[in-house]
């Protein structure tokens, strides 16, 4: 007898077992917000197409993003995340950027649905990928000129002007993650020590610190105004004069009628 029961008891824990490592897989363990952003950069970073001698292109200027929100409370937590430093759409933008593409009037728009539909790939988000012709907008020539041992002059009509102490910047494995325009070779300056964006939204110039070690700052009219590292950045202003270590680099601006378009 006691065999018996003793062989009832183990079929039962094995049919118990069984049942729990079903459930698992049918009902899989949810992601964090924070990881479902993660999945959403990556597979925005898998659109971008080699162009031949090291440079990469974003053939997209419109991403619109979905995201099964399900409950108030999940949304909540979405938007926390998403709206907090760094941004979900300065997430896309940096790592856009890192890799080498030049990107002008990009549009990330986001909204949230209460389930997932059935062509999702993913369960939790789904992006459609676009490229729209851009209307005209007046976009200034940016001059730079580099003051004392490393004097040069340079003009830009670019989305994005990286600054750093080589013109290329590789990891360990020796790949290429940044192409800085301006190269300036001083001990003062970062490998990836800057960059100056065109801000479509706000229709100007802006320069950031790329968390450089000397760090980065603005004179202007007699005043000191210091970039902080990340995403914020500071408007630039004809005139102004940036400051990278010990280097200087003025700032002057001229406008001009180009296509937004023929930037990306």
């Amino acid at each position: 007898m006691n065999i018996f029961n003793n062989l009832r008891r183990l079929e039962s824990k094995l049919a118990n077992t069984i049942d729990g490592a079903a459930q698992r897989v049918a009902s899989p363990h949810p992601r964090e917000p924070l990881e479902i952003i993660h999945a959403i950069v990556e597979c925005v970073e898998k659109r971008i197409e080699p162009a031949g001698r090291g440079k990469y292109v974003f053939p997209y200027n419109r991403i619109g993003i979905q995201i099964a929100g399900g409950s108030r409370e999940q949304r909540a937590r979405f938007e926390a995340v998403i709206e907090s430093e760094p941004s979900l759409e300065a997430r896309i933008s940096d790592r856009l950027r890192m890799s080498g593409c030049r990107m002008t009037g990009l549009s990330i728009e986001l909204t949230y649905v209460d389930k997932p539909e059935s062509a999702w790939i993913d369960s939790d988000f789904y992006i459609e990928f676009e490229r729209v012709e851009l209307p005209a907008v007046a976009v200034p020539d940016l001059k730079l000129s580099v003051d004392g041992t490393h004097a040069r002059n340079y003009v830009f009509a670019a989305a994005r002007i990286n600054i750093g102490r080589s013109a290329e910047v590789r990891d360990q494995r020796n790949r290429l993650t940044r192409t800085n325009q301006v190269a300036i070779a001083d001990a003062a300056i970062s490998r990836s020590h800057a960059h100056i964006e065109w801000v479509d939204d706000l229709a100007e110039y802006r320069v950031y610190d790329d968390r450089s070690l000397y760090g980065t700052s603005i004179l202007r009219a007699g005043e000191t105004i210091a970039v902080p590292s990340g995403s914020r950045g500071v408007r630039l202003q004809m005139g102004d004069t940036i400051v990278l270590g010990t280097v200087q680099i003025e700032v002057n601006l001229s406008l001009r009628e180009r296509s937004a378009q023929s930037a990306g």
